[in-house]
């Protein structure tokens, strides 16, 4: 499986991949699922790919030879929208291709990309595109995509990023949400690909590959851990059957008492006693057979 997330921002873009494409007890293999298309001071694009992994590489391949796409190519795309439309048609092509012998041996045509970046003459851009080759783009009250394993990483980010966040929070951010991907799924593993695009550069700004000796991946994982025991910790109880006046930490009060829905027992049962004696070790029997 995969997690890649990807974030767009005021002032640029943050591309965040996992490597991990097989996870089993005997198998577990790595595939880089970044690919940067840059043409300096022309264009910076991106892409990361989830899904089956034969399908994700057939359309990175088409990408580059335009003849494959209707001659179209995203090197020349006079816009993201267009350069998205030209993924969207290569995913397209690999369907008509394979989707059949695919189905033959019961393996679906299951692919997921997150395409993004800028041309220049326009803003940067974020795309989100399916299996069907149609996509959706990223606007300011929905700024980010996942793709994969994405339930694990998306309350952080939820609670944290608008268009204004830095790029560096925002690249925090993110590793934040893969560690807890990383540590709630198998199948989302090291190492990883950060890439940080500053907007109008039209090149790429920051890149890096993490692996379990990054010393900053290593201090957020150790230290997002801490702090979010900490943090729960710091939460008080709930008060249950509280005083009807009650005002601070009620779960529920003595006023109200509600019930949940229980299931009647057999009538060969019903009788059976509903606060039956503790059970008693072996040395509590012992001295009350010498009792008596």
């Amino acid at each position: 499986m995969t997690y890649c997330v990807a974030i767009r921002l005021d002032s640029g873009l943050v591309f965040l991949s996992d490597s991990r494409t097989n996870a089993g007890v005997d198998q577990v293999s790595t595939f880089r699922k970044m690919t940067v298309f840059e043409n300096p001071g022309d264009r910076m694009m991106v892409l990361m790919t989830a899904g089956n992994l034969s399908i994700s590489q057939s359309v990175r391949q088409m990408l580059n030879h335009p003849a494959s796409t209707g001659g179209r190519s995203i090197w020349t795309a006079n816009s993201m929208d267009e350069a998205a439309q030209i993924v969207g048609d290569a995913v397209r092509a690999v369907y008509e291709r394979d989707a059949r012998s695919l189905r033959e041996f019961g393996i679906d045509f299951n692919v997921s990309l997150v395409f993004g970046g800028q041309i220049n003459g326009e803003r940067c851009r974020l795309f989100q595109i399916y299996s069907a080759g149609n996509f959706i783009e990223a606007q300011n009250e929905a700024s980010y995509f996942q793709i994969g394993e994405a339930k694990y990483g998306k309350p952080i980010i939820d609670r944290v990023i608008t268009p204004a966040t830095s790029l560096d929070e925002a690249a925090k951010c993110a590793l934040i949400s893969m560690d807890s991907t990383l540590k709630s799924n198998v199948s989302v593993g090291l190492p990883l690909d950060l890439l940080i695009y500053e907007k109008d550069s039209l090149a790429v700004t920051r890149f890096v590959t993490i692996d379990e000796k990054n010393q900053y991946f290593q201090m957020i994982r150790d230290t997002w851990g801490q702090q979010l025991k900490r943090v729960f910790e710091s939460i008080d109880d709930p008060v249950w059957n509280a005083a009807p006046d009650a005002q601070t930490n009620v779960l529920s009060t003595s006023a109200v008492r509600n019930q949940p829905v229980r299931m009647a027992p057999p009538q060969n049962i019903a009788n059976v006693d509903p606060h039956p004696a503790p059970l008693q070790t072996l040395a509590q029997q012992n001295r009350s057979r010498q009792q008596h």
